[in-house]
């Protein structure tokens, strides 16, 4: 009797911390919203616009270029100087559009993909709190191991998380 005592003495700490792990891929998460994919959408098609944008503006530098070397025989100094001017200032104009849209997609970026992140978070809180989880590793972050016999991959249950909260 003592030794089972003994024995359920030592083993009962070990199963009272035994710990859970779950990782998931919250790429794969979040690409599987319908949000996303509108999302996803709306942002290819502001970044088509800049692209348009910023090709028609290089269309007209390099017309404006031509129109000069073809010209420059006959221009005078002073119009030399003002055509090359013109020729900076466009190119300075079109460094300028690029910089701004480069930062207006990321800043789009960033307001329409953060509800999404959101909730994907949210569930992975969910999940993990409801699960008893200490951790859930997100495998689309990068990490390089992770044992399928310490952890569980929780991806379907984030999924279902998701779907309740709608």
């Amino acid at each position: 009797m003592k030794k089972l005592i003994l024995m359920l003495m030592l083993f009962a700490p070990m199963t009272m911390f035994a710990q859970k792990f779950g990782h998931v891929d919250a790429q794969a998460v979040m690409q599987s919203l319908p949000e996303f994919a509108k999302v996803r959408g709306e942002l290819e098609a502001q970044a088509k616009q800049y692209e348009n944008d910023l090709m028609a503006m290089q269309t007209e530098i390099q017309n404006k270029m031509k129109d000069y070397e073809t010209q420059k025989p006959t221009m005078n100094t002073t119009k030399q100087q003002e055509t090359e001017a013109q020729i900076q200032a466009m190119m300075e104009k079109f460094e300028q559009a690029r910089n701004d849209n480069a930062q207006a997609f990321q800043k789009a970026q960033q307001e329409k993909m953060q509800p999404i992140t959101t909730k994907v978070i949210n569930a992975i809180k969910a999940v993990g709190k409801n699960g008893g989880y200490v951790y859930i590793m997100d495998v689309s972050a990068g990490i390089p191991y992770i044992s399928d016999t310490l952890s569980k991959d929780v991806t379907n249950e984030i999924k279902a998380e998701i779907n309740k909260m709608k």
